[in-house]
């Protein structure tokens, strides 16, 4: 098939490229001017030079395609001014299908968030019972502008898969592996862990998933997927606690996990002055707000429909993180472990 992937130097987009020239693809990728293309580095793919909004160079990148994976996202969890996150993950959605739809695609593959899913509760003993597709979830919900931007992309891609378009939503959950480049919060702990710049971790949780696995859900979810239909792209046995998931990385390189769990209403605390010197000095928070806010839920999701409808594989988590600290420590990201 021919396809065309926005978000190609992302995490998942880079991925996602490398898995379709695998199997044979023809790829074209939508880069802005100045991204980070290592993810991509060396692959046989067409580039088209554009963003989001650059109608003539959407209608270039997907023409003759049969497939489009719309990846890219503006992720932030602080701005001094918002409006451009909604600009490129609301409109840019729109533009994107929109194009898409116009010129033909097959199936046009829409990445949103498992923040956009309905949160986990916790059952009369204190279980944490992961959530699927069917949690009752709404926009009140969104409790920070990069989830309230994406849900409403999420709206935006319903409403064109209700007026014909061949759109196929995936959830992506905590995605882990190679190529994580910029990298993500995500990885970004791992790279504090093995550089032992990680003192202290919260009372926190997420769904960990081998990123090669999201990157074949999103595959076959062009193959497969339900036209209109919500996948959750995560791993049945990845509900992991941050203590869990610390000490699978201390088995893991030998390297001590942290002991000290932060008290949210300390984390709380910290934010806040973290973001009231952020509006003085314009610099980004180390710690902003909404990530302390969502750190309070145990991010828990139940992915599967994606496993019975898809075929999602399940590359166990334990392995998922081996070869994302592999990764770092190739490119020199961390120290070496045992």
């Amino acid at each position: 098939m021919k396809c065309l992937v926005t978000g190609a130097s992302g995490f998942v987009g880079a991925n996602l490229v490398h898995l379709l020239v695998e199997r044979g693809h023809s790829v074209r990728v939508l880069l802005r001017s100045g991204s980070d293309t290592r993810g991509i580095a060396g692959l046989d793919v067409e580039r088209v030079a554009g963003d989001l909004h650059d109608r003539p160079a959407l209608g270039r990148g997907l023409k003759g395609c049969d497939w489009c994976f719309h990846v890219a996202a503006s992720y932030h969890l602080w701005l001094p001014d918002y409006a451009p996150m909604y600009r490129s993950n609301v409109d840019g959605t729109r533009d994107v299908i929109e194009t898409a739809h116009a010129a033909g695609c097959s199936r046009i593959v829409y990445t949103s968030t498992v923040g956009c899913i309905g949160l986990p509760k916790a059952d009369a003993e204190g279980r944490v019972i992961p959530t699927d597709e069917t949690t009752p979830v709404g926009e009140a919900q969104m409790s920070n502008h990069y989830k309230l931007s994406k849900w409403r992309a999420e709206v935006v891609a319903r409403e064109w898969a209700a007026r014909g378009a061949p759109v196929v939503i995936v959830n992506p959950s905590a995605p882990i592996g190679p190529r994580d480049v910029k990298p993500t919060p995500t990885g970004q702990v791992i790279v504090d862990f093995l550089n032992r710049r990680l003192p202290a971790f919260m009372d926190t949780g997420l769904n960990y998933v081998h990123v090669r696995d999201v990157a074949e859900g999103h595959l076959r979810a062009a193959e497969k997927g339900r036209i209109g239909e919500r996948y959750i792209l995560g791993h049945r046995e990845g509900n992991w606690t941050m203590r869990e998931a610390l000490a699978v990385m201390e088995e893991l390189t030998g390297i001590p996990a942290p002991r000290w769990q932060v008290p949210y209403g300390l984390a709380w605390f910290g934010a806040a002055c973290n973001e009231a010197l952020a509006r003085v000095t314009g610099r980004p928070p180390k710690a902003p707000m909404a990530g302390v806010r969502m750190a309070k839920y145990k991010m828990f999701f139940n992915p599967a429909k994606a496993v019975k409808e898809l075929g999602l594989p399940q590359t166990p988590p334990r392995q998922a993180l081996a070869d994302a600290i592999a990764w770092f420590q190739e490119q020199g990201y961390a120290r070496g472990a045992r």
